[in-house]
């Protein structure tokens, strides 16, 4: 009998992966979560019942939420992760020289011990440790709350807004990014679909706009999530992304990312440019 996974990307549509082998499933205080071994994506993870990450295409979400943002900034030495409790994240930053401290808060203590055992490949940071890197398990939002005139950059490495996520699409917590951003900071969150969260995307571009002088949404393909494209957005106090000049980028050993695709990915369609007018 063939064992599959599916996940309802709308009340629609599903994608479905052929599972090898069930590696996890279990429960934490705040979601499900489970780790599969996949035909199609090798090992994955799922969030109540959401695809999360897979060791197949893991790298594009992970180069384009850090180090986009990370090169718009000239100087981002402090730097804080919401989120990201698989790690991905978090090695991709401690590629940057500049950087000097790396905070992360993830809320699910559970899924940074589940991906430590079942993904290490994305969690190295979260096994072997780094000077640079300081791991809290607690809630992003009270700790944005807290947080003022601290960060060069915040990458809110989150899931979908549902469960635990809800509140980081929300307008008061893009108001205590401000806030906990340095005169010149900047920060990004991944915004989902632009095929199936169309008024989501909309909504939290205008939030976004009402509080930061600049706003720009950028997209990358990746294959586990729906539509196979998805966008992330940044909210900048002073640095405009489509400013960087990207000849004087250096040069990263990446899979996805290059100097080409740090410029080409604000290149938005005309669809996309409409939900914003």
């Amino acid at each position: 009998m063939e064992l599959w996974f599916n996940e309802f990307q709308t009340d629609n549509l599903s994608l479905g992966a052929r599972v090898k082998e069930t590696l996890y499933m279990g429960k934490s205080e705040f979601q499900d979560i489970a780790v599969l071994d996949t035909f199609e994506f090798g090992r994955m993870l799922a969030l109540d019942g959401v695809f999360q990450t897979s060791i197949f295409d893991e790298f594009i979400y992970h180069e384009m939420i850090a180090h986009v943002p990370l090169l718009v900034h000239p100087a981002p030495r402090q730097v804080l992760i919401i989120g990201g409790g698989d790690g991905g994240a978090a090695r991709e930053v401690l590629r940057h020289a500049a950087v000097e401290r790396l905070e992360m808060v993830e809320i699910d203590g559970a899924v940074v011990d589940v991906c430590r055992r079942y993904l290490p490949e994305i969690s190295t940071v979260l096994i072997t440790g780094h000077d640079k890197f300081h791991l809290k398990i607690g809630d992003g939002i009270n700790h944005m709350a807290q947080a003022e005139n601290k960060y060069d950059v915040i990458i809110v490495d989150c899931s979908d807004p549902i469960g635990p996520g809800e509140g980081l699409f929300a307008r008061r917590f893009y108001e205590d990014c401000f806030k906990a951003l340095k005169a010149d900071g900047l920060f990004v969150q991944q915004t989902e679909s632009p095929f199936y969260h169309q008024p989501l995307l909309k909504r939290l571009y205008k939030d976004i706009g009402a509080i930061f002088p600049i706003t720009r949404t950028y997209l990358a393909q990746i294959p586990l999530y729906p539509g196979g494209t998805h966008c992330f957005t940044i909210g900048s106090k002073r640095y405009d992304p489509l400013a960087v000049d990207t000849a004087k980028l250096p040069d990263l050993a990446t899979r996805y990312w290059n100097k080409e695709i740090q410029k080409s990915s604000f290149a938005l369609p005309n669809f996309v440019k409409e939900l914003f007018k």
